[in-house]
């Protein structure tokens, strides 16, 4: 198939023309440029703001495809630019998305890649509008481009952290981590990654699921947004250290993390302890979890927490925030410092930016 005939195979058909309504599109596919309409601000004589994210993929660099699927590679692609509109508060709409594609990847394997890519515009209500379409001499490249929408003047960044505040996040952290190492240590024992079963992963399916389709908490953003008191949100793409460090650079405060109370899954645990590894160093510089990393007001911490827990998403409240040069530290307990009278104290550890760095 030439460029044309593939951009059809890929996309034709692939969203009810409703749906592309909804998202105020005019003219997508298929034209020199997409045109869509501004979507009406939130209630009488409201504004928004777009939100723009952009995400490129390579292959060998952010995937291999002895660990995960065609399929898995879309979704993932377009996810994370979905959290990515999440961590300002906003909401996902449209995406363009370029694809520079080697001979390897031949068109029945392109097309599945968009079933994924599809399968996530839909599950996050995103219109697929438009993209480029390139040859590439051996990687494949996928770069996606989502355009969201804010309350104007609503956009939530990283530097608004203040002392007193609370620190939380969305959802359990290392898991994404924990899934590639079990995918790479299946693939370099000679089993077969891909395609992969939960009988075939035994307790490590819900890791695997974390790597392959990570789920952006946009919802778990809107409910906490329509709160205003969020002061600052980030999504943890590259580790909870490393997004950390970002919030308290560009708020120029510390955060204090309580180690007892960083979210870790059952299945986690029980695989880390399987390995003889410690889950810590997942929990902190994994990456891809893609929940979110936020601060807000203390005083309404525990009862935005409930909220969350009464619509169905978790919400764990982790440490706060304090004065003094930016910077991430780890409180832990360690019962070495009690002086043998069988009592707990606490000590801090500083917590490096460590985490997943293209040129580190």
């Amino acid at each position: 198939m030439d460029e044309f005939a593939s951009i059809r195979h890929w996309t034709d058909g692939r969203q009810a023309a409703e749906r592309l309504r909804e998202q105020g599109v005019v003219i997508g596919i298929g034209d020199d440029a997409a045109v869509v309409e501004a979507p009406p601000g939130p209630g009488e004589g409201g504004a928004l703001q777009w939100v723009l994210a952009v995400d490129t993929m390579v292959e060998t660099v952010h995937f291999n495809t002895a660990t995960m699927g065609e399929a898995d590679v879309g979704w993932k692609a377009l996810a994370a630019n979905v959290s990515d509109i999440a961590a300002m508060g906003g909401v996902p709409r449209h995406a363009l998305v370029s694809v520079s594609v080697p001979r390897a990847w031949e068109p029945a394997r392109m097309r599945r890649l968009y079933d994924g890519l599809y399968a996530c515009a839909e599950h996050y209500g995103v219109a697929v509008v438009g993209g480029d379409t390139t040859s590439s001499p051996a990687q494949l490249v996928v770069s996606v481009t989502v355009v969201g929408t804010v309350a104007a003047g609503k956009a939530i960044s990283r530097a608004g952290a203040k002392p007193g505040d609370v620190v939380f996040v969305t959802g359990p952290l290392g898991l994404s981590a924990a899934g590639l190492h079990w995918l790479l240590a299946a693939v370099h024992g000679g089993e077969e990654a891909v395609p992969l079963t939960a009988a075939q992963a035994g307790g490590t399916a819900a890791l695997v699921q974390a790597h392959r389709r990570p789920a952006p908490s946009v919802r778990a953003a809107q409910l906490l947004a329509a709160r205003g008191t969020v002061t600052s949100l980030n999504d943890v793409s590259d580790g909870l250290a490393s997004e950390a460090w970002e919030i308290a650079n560009a708020s120029e405060a510390k955060l204090a993390l309580r180690e007892t109370q960083l979210p870790i899954s059952g299945s986690l645990a029980a695989y880390a302890h399987r390995c003889g590894l410690d889950p810590l160093d997942w929990l902190l510089y994994g990456g891809e979890d893609y929940v979110l990393l936020g601060t807000m007001n203390a005083e309404d911490a525990a009862v935005a927490k409930s909220a969350m827990t009464a619509a169905g998403m978790p919400m764990y409240l982790i440490g706060t925030v304090e004065a003094g040069a930016p910077g991430v530290e780890l409180i832990r307990i360690d019962s070495r410092l009690g002086g043998g009278t069988g009592r707990y104290a606490e000590r801090r550890e500083p917590i490096r930016p460590r985490g997943y760095n293209h040129f580190a």
